[in-house]
């Protein structure tokens, strides 16, 4: 169809602009006009098929590059979904984690709270161990040196209920 047009408009375009205003003056039209239609007619049958397989070739060339380019569409789509799926992995694992430390957590603080107060109650046995020991030491020292000190003194008689008095008043 586009064919149709171009010859036709290839063939009245200089028979329009070549026409006489009216004056009757002889021309050669007619032999002009055939000559184009010879030349056009030449032309078209030298490079139609160049422009055909030309412009074939380029078509072919840009839907191969279309086609390229919709497969690495796809192919990024296919990564980007891939993506999605790892980050949610990743998000799902995430709050594992931290479940699972929160966790953990818990369970230090119950291990360090028990062992705080066994430490402390160890602690508090030893004090009061050293206390009692300590306690021990003194009236020990304390006694002996109430004895030494009423044996030393040979003027003093001592019975049985004045050393009983003496170490009790030492003691308390």
């Amino acid at each position: 169809m586009k064919k149709r047009w171009l010859f036709i408009i290839a063939f009245f375009l200089p028979v329009a602009l070549l026409a006489n205003s009216g004056e009757n003056v002889q021309t050669d039209i007619v032999p002009r006009t055939v000559n184009f239609i010879i030349f056009i007619a030449i032309i078209y049958y030298l490079l139609a098929d160049k422009f055909k397989t030309y412009f074939d070739e380029r078509s072919q060339s840009i839907q191969a590059q279309l086609d390229e380019v919709q497969k690495k569409l796809e192919e990024s789509k296919k990564k980007m979904e891939a993506a999605k799926a790892e980050l949610e992995n990743a998000k799902h694992i995430a709050s594992e984690l931290v479940k699972d430390s929160m966790a953990e957590v818990n369970t230090i603080k119950t291990k360090v709270a028990k062992s705080y107060e066994t430490e402390m109650a160890n602690m508090l046995k030893n004090y009061n161990d050293k206390v009692e020991l300590e306690t021990r030491k003194t009236r020990k020292a304390i006694a002996q040196e109430v004895l030494e000190e009423i044996f030393s003194d040979n003027n003093i008689t001592i019975t049985k209920e004045n050393l009983q008095n003496i170490i009790l008043k030492k003691v308390a």
